[in-house]
Formats: C-alpha cells, sequence, structure tokens
C-alpha cells in the first residue's frame, strides 16, 4: 500500500461518531432495543468517514481522480479560474461515497479560489455555478495548469480545504473533505486525452482520469 499519513476513520468524523455511539450506548442502557436505530445512524457514519489508502498509479501526465464517485461530465467547457477553454470532468459523490479529497496531479498551489453559493442537487450542471465551491488552481513542474473545484451538493453543507497558495503537494496526497453529498469539477488543459466516460464508477487516487497532452 502506499504511504498514508491519515487515520483510516477521517478525523473530520470523530465528533460525529463519538456522539452517536455515546447517544446509541444511552439509549441502549435504558431503553435496550429501542436504540437500535441510532445504532444504524452510527454505522452510518462510521462507513461515510471511511477514507482508506489508495496505491497511486505512476506514469508521466496522468491526472488522478480527485474523489469517489460517478462520472457526470466529460466534455468541452470554459474554465471560470483561469478564464481558458478547457476540458472539464466531473464526479459525483453521493452519500455512501468516500469523502476524502485528493491532489490530481504533483504539483504546487497557485490560488485558492472560494466562492459562497447554493445548495442545489450536486449532479444538476448548474451547480458548478450557482453552488458553494472552492476552486485549488494546480501548476505542474511543467508548468501545465489546471482547477480543482470542490462544490457543495443538496445536503453538504461543508467545505473543507486544507492547502493554500504556495503549497506543494503530490498527486494521492488528502488536500480536503466535503460533508455529505458534493461533486468535484476538474478542468483540464485543451488536448487532454480523458480515460473515463459518462456513467464511470470512479476512486479518489487509484483511478486515472485523463493525460495531459504531450509538451
Amino acid at each position: 500500500m502506499a504511504d498514508y499519513p491519515h487515520p483510516i476513520i477521517a478525523r473530520e468524523g470523530w465528533p460525529y461518531l463519538a456522539g452517536t455511539v455515546i447517544a446509541s450506548a444511552a439509549v441502549a442502557w435504558f431503553f435496550g432495543w429501542w436504540s437500535l436505530p441510532l445504532w444504524l445512524a452510527a454505522i452510518f457514519v462510521l462507513q461515510f468517514f471511511r477514507d482508506p489508502p489508495r496505491e497511486v498509479p505512476q506514469g508521466e501526465g496522468l491526472v488522478l481522480c480527485p474523489a469517489d464517485g460517478r462520472v457526470i461530465v466529460v466534455g468541452a467547457a470554459r474554465d471560470p479560474y483561469r478564464g481558458v477553454d478547457a476540458l472539464k470532468i466531473s464526479v459525483f459523490m453521493n452519500v455512501f461515497n468516500v469523502h476524502s479529497n485528493r491532489a490530481p496531479v504533483d504539483g504546487v498551489v497557485k490560488e485558492i479560489v472560494y466562492n459562497r453559493g447554493l445548495f442545489v442537487n450536486a449532479s444538476f450542471d448548474k451547480a458548478s455555478s450557482d453552488n458553494e465551491r472552492n476552486a485549488m488552481v494546480i501548476q505542474s513542474a511543467d508548468g501545465t495548469t489546471l482547477s480543482c473545484v470542490q462544490v457543495a451538493g443538496l445536503v453538504a453543507r461543508r467545505i473543507l480545504c486544507y492547502v493554500k497558495a504556495g503549497d506543494a503537494l503530490v498527486r494521492g496526497q488528502r488536500y480536503g473533505f466535503i460533508r455529505f453529498g458534493s461533486r468535484v469539477d476538474v478542468y483540464l488543459p485543451p488536448g487532454s486525452r480523458p480515460r473515463v466516460a459518462i456513467g464511470d464508477k470512479v476512486k479518489a487516487t487509484s483511478t486515472v482520469l485523463a493525460e495531459l497532452p504531450r509538451s
């Protein structure tokens, strides 16, 4: 397995897991089987905040998937954060997916752009422009620049990003988390070759999203 410096249960979930387990145990002590719904809630919280290690594919020009989920967009678009034409690939995460977000490439964070917004269903196209979102613009060692955008969803009310401009990232590195359903949009340079199609189920880090154009 690849090196993984984070706990297998994401630290963002520890307060939620502790709260549901304590509440479940207390209700079980006093009311027995009436605690079953709370134990089910605790199991849901446990699976939602799982954060397993992943193997990191090796190779030049590979763009790794930043999130678990299902591909809902592959096509030409305008990157609003760099003001250029791009290949857009979007991954929708439901409540049963891993919600840890991981760097798609090796590079340096050039800019972080946060926008307040709505909380419409993240599977809708308008979520990319209307919903609360946090964009990370990354420049790789060869000068290629791309944008990776965390987008809040219908029930996702908290986007967490742990990097800032100037930070160096390696592919597969954990950089953020979105709670309770959302999407991630990746804007790649024109000429990038997608390695996924709409409807594909993908996994953060271990799935190759695309190949960057060769210089």
